[in-house]
């Protein structure tokens, strides 16, 4: 089976508050949600899983609509940061500097990371294990998609690269067990991100 694992799209800053944050995606996410299921509309897709959080359900419905299909959420598509009380971009919190960046490098090598990962493998596995043959699209988080390629990749790391916003990887999944990765981050709907192009490519 084919297995398209997308990073959900921009959200809006949330800086604290009571509860845990889940944020819905900026007029910028949305956009780049838009772009995403335009692109994927002459693709084939079989199916289409979510995880629950608000900046992936936004991010699966222009997919949905595309296809005409309801996405199937599933609670292990969720992110790490699921609990936090904020949701500030990784990239944000990196380039500003902030004591919670270092916070998180802190907890990449722990123990929680490492359930983390195994936990967010399992649930994509179970997605491969439920669709023989298929092609599934696969809204989740960059923390999800880290954890299932680095375990697909035998990389120590659980969380080894940043995806970009609404990007593919694309996985092929054997009945033998074999996984093969095709592509990572891919992002041809994003025209401003995707670089120069090249005359004859």
């Amino acid at each position: 089976m084919h297995l398209l694992l997308i990073r959900h799209a921009l959200p809006i800053r949330v800086d604290g508050g009571d509860g845990p944050a889940d944020p819905a995606l900026s007029e910028e996410g949305l956009a780049q949600a838009a772009a995403l299921g335009e692109w994927l509309a002459d693709e084939r897709i079989d199916a289409i899983w979510t995880s629950p959080m608000a900046r992936a359900r936004q991010t699966a419905a222009p997919i949905e609509a595309a296809f005409g299909m309801e996405a199937i959420v599933d609670a292990g598509l969720r992110e790490f940061d699921a609990e936090e009380s904020y949701y500030i971009p990784m990239e944000e919190l990196r380039a500003s500097d902030d004591p919670r960046w270092a916070e998180l490098v802190a907890r990449l090598g722990s123990p929680e990371q490492f359930a983390f990962r195994d936990e967010a493998s399992a649930a994509v596995e179970r997605i491969v294990r439920d669709n023989p043959g298929r092609t599934v699209a696969v809204v989740c988080h960059g923390g999800v998609i880290n954890a299932y390629l680095s375990t697909v990749l035998h990389i120590e790391r659980p969380l080894f690269f940043e995806p970009t916003y609404t990007s593919i990887s694309r996985v092929v999944a054997a009945s033998s067990g074999v996984r093969s990765l095709v592509s990572v981050n891919e992002i041809p709907h994003l025209p401003d991100l995707r670089g120069p192009r090249v005359r004859g490519a």
